[in-house]
């Protein structure tokens, strides 16, 4: 829920202090700000692969500052991200749904997740990426390293990962893996593989970009979950392979 505006001793009697923002906005607002800030990328369309090595090994996720470093001159850094040779940029009419959700919530109709895909599919805004969570330090340059190598082999059409942030003696990474469809629930479990065959076996959520576009993150007001697909791998069963379930529903899709 968006937080109340709080009544407060001011310099002027009566003055109050602005609203402050919902955790979901906090969360928004940092998002934007990553997306605006310069990238790191590796673009395989167009950079010859014996440059690969060297630019992993100068762009750690583990190493590179999210704010920068002012005394060496560095400035800051919003993400790492590979293209794979097949990348295709596509992200539909971003207004037109932004539009469309103004409308939405002007109307009155309960805002869900199928509100949510009604947009998402009449403005073709329609990709979608599984979410890897990690320390920051080995854990998430090992992985890393996985996913851009898969990413640059063809496996996965297009992967970014969060640089270190301010507090490196708590510092989490997370690893974007995209893919075009979020509707297409095949396309959802192959991309899962691909990720899997790199060797990552935590958990992974997966989440809409219609979702990231309008501001669902976590503790929004309209109190849908910002995840729509949780993977854990299940090292007991032969072969071991992902179960997927699909939150929407609670239903299992592996």
């Amino acid at each position: 829920m968006e937080l109340p505006g709080e009544e407060g001793e001011g310099e002027g009697e009566g003055e109050q202090r602005p609203p402050a923002p919902s955790a979901a906005e906090s969360y928004a607002a940092e998002a934007l700000a990553a997306d605006m800030d310069p990238w790191v990328v590796f673009d395989a369309r167009k950079t010859p692969r014996a440059e690969f090595e060297n630019w992993l090994e100068t762009n750690w996720p583990s190493q590179v500052r999210r704010f920068g470093d002012p005394e060496r001159d560095v400035g800051p850094v919003g993400w790492i991200a590979v293209y794979g040779p097949d990348y295709i940029h596509g992200e539909g009419d971003v207004a037109a749904l932004q539009q469309d959700w103004e409308r939405l919530q002007a109307s009155g109709r309960p805002v869900t997740f199928d509100t949510v895909k009604e947009l998402a599919l009449n403005s073709g805004v329609l990709s979608g990426k599984w979410l890897i969570y990690l320390d920051s330090g080995f854990k998430v340059d090992h992985a890393w390293e996985g996913i851009a190598r898969a990413t640059l082999d063809g496996h996965i059409a297009v992967a970014k990962v969060s640089p270190r942030g301010p507090d490196s003696s708590d510092s989490r990474h997370v690893i974007c893996v995209y893919n075009q469809t979020f509707t297409d629930q095949e396309e959802v479990v192959r991309l899962d593989a691909a990720i899997r065959a790199t060797g990552i076996k935590c958990q992974l959520s997966y989440k809409p970009d219609v979702y990231t576009y309008l501001g669902i993150y976590r503790k929004n007001r309209w109190k849908l979950c910002p995840t729509i697909y949780e993977s854990r791998f299940d090292l007991e069963r032969v072969p071991r392979r992902s179960l997927i379930t699909y939150k929407v529903t609670s239903t299992e899709v592996t």
